[in-house]
């Protein structure tokens, strides 16, 4: 009977999470649908306005003619390559920019504005990938684990010297996370804003998006043509990009827990009414056949 009872009681759990998830991502669509489409909407009116002034301003070229050029340009573009500018624009494959590039396919962020167009880097990038990708993992885990390590001790030695524990653990468990999370997803953005050109706005929604692996393509540091960067720029932000990752990991992880935590204590809430209420039960029909 217990046994009927617990799986009973995760399977409607179970039920439930799924219920909350699916809906999260459906409200998701919903608010985007509602933000975006106008946009897109006029995006694409505004670029088929700029073809036809286009056309009626360089009569030598016909509509097939300009859409072959569009489909030139769509696939420099697919293949890394800017169509603005002139030749002179940097490489993509130098060491820096390969560094980084060598980093968005282990991380698995993946931005999509550059990829391997031979077939020889193609599938090396997969079986780079395959063994890379664990590699990476057990990386940003040790990382992870190295850093927790040294925050609890810090913790530790705070506590052991202060006179309010509870209050002055608080403030040692959230000050290092803090500092830490205001290093790896604030200054950045500043420094992008600055070297890029970025609003601050654009340059945390850049670092949020790599960090979390989202890795949307829209924003890439060290691709504009009309800017010098340092020959290391790109393989300074892999770097970044590294270590941002397992300190993010150290705050999902903190996040797990406590959310566990949570719904742990809610599912033992919801396991006690239900066996309270099955006493109840169970008594009533005592009750019922004495009578």
């Amino acid at each position: 009977m217990a046994r009927f009872r617990l799986a009973r009681t995760n399977v409607n759990w179970t039920a439930l999470l799924s219920v909350a998830y699916f809906t999260y991502l459906l409200g998701g669509a919903v608010v985007f649908q509602i933000l975006e489409r106008e946009a897109e909407s006029n995006n694409r009116n505004h670029f088929q306005l700029e073809k036809l002034n286009f056309l009626s301003n360089y009569t030598c070229l016909d509509g097939a003619a300009l859409e072959k050029f569009v489909e030139v340009i769509l696939d420099a573009w697919v293949k890394g390559v800017n169509p603005s500018g002139n030749s002179t624009n940097p490489s993509n494959w130098d060491l820096s920019s390969s560094f980084f590039f060598a980093g968005t396919v282990v991380t698995t962020i993946g931005y999509g504005n550059l990829s391997p167009s031979t077939v020889t880097g193609q599938v090396f990038c997969v079986f780079y990938a395959l063994c890379g990708i664990p590699l990476n993992l057990l990386f940003l885990k040790q990382l992870g684990t190295c850093l927790s390590v040294h925050l609890g001790r810090l913790k530790t030695r705070v506590v052991s010297v202060a006179p309010h524990k509870r209050v002055v653990e608080a403030v040692a468990v959230v000050s290092p996370l803090l500092g830490g999370s205001l290093l790896v997803l604030v200054a950045p953005p500043l420094l992008f804003s600055v070297v890029e050109g970025w609003s601050f706005g654009e340059g945390f929604y850049f670092a949020f998006i790599t960090l979390s692996t989202i890795g949307f393509g829209d924003y890439v540091v060290g691709t504009d043509p009309d800017k010098e960067y340092i020959s290391v720029y790109r393989s300074l932000a892999g770097v970044w990009i590294i270590f941002a990752l397992a300190w993010l990991a150290v705050i999902v992880n903190m996040g797990t827990r406590v959310m566990e935590h949570v719904l742990a204590l809610n599912r033992g809430v919801f396991k006690k009414q239900e066996e309270e209420d099955e006493d109840a039960a169970a008594r009533k029909v005592d009750d019922t056949s004495k009578i």
